[in-house]
């Protein structure tokens, strides 16, 4: 017979080639699934126990009691808040009720109580001297003041012309506006021997939209509670009725101070409430502290002006108050946290056959002196099985079993492998029953399994 002529490379790359394309097609609809070793090893279970328990502890403590990883939150409440306050204070020369000494009056999260004025009173529209903490107001003839020249941060028009200032020998450049300015006829007037007795109602309403709940931090009670109580952290907490001495006090100042100054408290409400618990656990909680820079001398203190108008002899007139306050500020935070909804496992049904293929158990020697890295590297597939132990693996019975008998390769008997469940596992047949290196299982559901090197070796 004459021999095979040689293939050229080209054919015998396109035939490499074909080959592949046909492996890759084949393996492309194959279905994989990983195998499960059950090593029937104490040091090693143990082992493998404890990694458990770490994770378990881990994730009960840690991420469920410390971090409550298990609820869904939620953040900033829709809030609403309304205040009122009462009280009556003197000053040198009236009474002051509230409604002169709050502003604004509609009662809402931001307002301001009053303490100190400074009044300047019979304001009209004329020319006066300018006042002298305005920038180059100062003068010493008419030379030095320039006519039409505005001021934004002075008090009118300027009209060219230097006169005397309203007490003291110096001079300023006239201007034409309200007169006289607030430097020169201001009276100052304190408002804050009675403040600290004002009380202040501060009416609250939260609601988390996600988890559909309400609450508010009144007491509802019909036996006029409201009237006759103060705010308690303990005993009254739902009467959120403060005296503006108590909210400064707790907010570390000095009130006399704060009064003539002025300055801006704020009243923080915090609703942290786990929802998992009855609504009756959700309760405010209040604090106080100071938001203006009290020690910055540029932006300390607060104060504003208004202005009262009216007409005398038919001209326009008005008082002009500088007023200085401790303005309160009411902030909601919160946050709402409930029980989330939890996909714990997603199960298949599987049938008797699939569970045995799926589910392998290897039984290391009674009497073995081998240690059990040694197992292990066994089960991995790193080293020769000892002759002892016994190995059912369902997987690769078939396929040997399907390559014919004359491929069975003859190995000790092996010993029977522990079942908890005979209907369920495969068995290793006693003494005769299959022949050497065979197990006993029903013809019509499993395969028989062999135990040798490279069965192992394919895991």
């Amino acid at each position: 017979m004459a021999a095979a002529e040689p293939k050229s490379p080209a054919a015998a790359g396109a035939a490499a080639a074909r080959r592949l394309a046909r492996g890759c097609w084949s393996a492309f609809w194959d279905y994989e699934t990983p195998k499960v070793i059950v090593v029937k090893n104490r040091r090693l279970g143990i082992v493998y126990r404890t990694v458990q328990l770490l994770i378990l502890l881990y994730f009960v403590w840690y991420v469920f009691i410390v971090q409550k990883s298990y609820q869904d939150s939620e953040t900033g409440p829709e809030s609403s808040v309304i205040t009122k306050v009462k009280g009556l204070t003197l000053s040198e020369h009236k009474v002051w009720d509230v409604e002169e000494y709050v502003k604004p009056p509609e009662g809402g999260s931001v307002f301001s109580i009053i303490t100190r004025i400074e009044v300047t009173s019979f304001q009209t529209l004329g020319t006066c001297a300018e006042s002298m903490r305005v920038r180059n107001a100062t003068c010493d003839s008419d030379e030095d003041c320039v006519a039409g020249q505005l001021d934004m941060l002075g008090n009118g028009l300027r009209t060219g012309r230097c006169v005397p200032y309203y007490h003291g020998p110096s001079k300023t450049c006239e201007v034409s506006g309200w007169c006289p300015v607030e430097d020169g006829a201001s009276v100052s007037q304190f408002l804050g021997k009675m403040a600290p007795n004002f009380t202040i109602l501060i009416k609250n309403s939260i609601h988390y939209p996600k988890f559909q709940f309400s609450k508010g931090n009144i007491e509802n009670r019909k036996d006029g509670y409201l009237r006759h109580c103060t705010f308690h952290e303990v005993s009254d907490l739902y009467c959120p009725i403060f005296k503006l001495g108590y909210i400064v006090e707790q907010a570390g100042e000095n009130f006399t101070e704060l009064a003539h100054t002025g300055g801006v408290i704020g009243v923080i409400i915090n609703w942290d409430c786990d929802l998992d618990l009855s609504a009756s656990m959700c309760n405010p909680k209040y604090s106080f502290r100071r938001l203006d820079p009290k020690h910055i001398p540029a932006s300390s203190g607060y104060n504003f002006r208004f202005a009262k108008y009216y007409r005398i002899n038919g001209s326009s007139t008005r008082t002009l108050i500088k007023a200085y306050g401790i303005r309160i500020d009411v902030i909601v935070h919160g946050q709402g946290s409930f029980l989330c909804d939890w996909i714990l496992l997603t199960f298949m049904n599987k049938n008797k056959v699939y569970s045995h293929k799926k589910f392998d158990k290897v039984c290391t020697p009674r009497h073995s002196s081998g240690s059990w890295p040694v197992i292990l590297a066994l089960v991995l597939g790193q080293a020769p099985p000892p002759p002892g132990p016994c190995s059912t693996l369902p997987g690769l019975a078939g396929q040997l079993w399907g390559e014919g008998q004359s491929q069975v390769l003859a190995v000790p008997p092996p010993r029977p492998c522990p079942t908890s469940a005979p209907s369920e596992q495969m068995v290793d047949a006693p003494g005769g029953g299959a022949g050497p290196g065979l197990c006993a299982s029903e013809p019509s559901q499993q395969d028989c399994t062999l135990t040798d090197a490279r069965g192992l070796a394919q895991l």
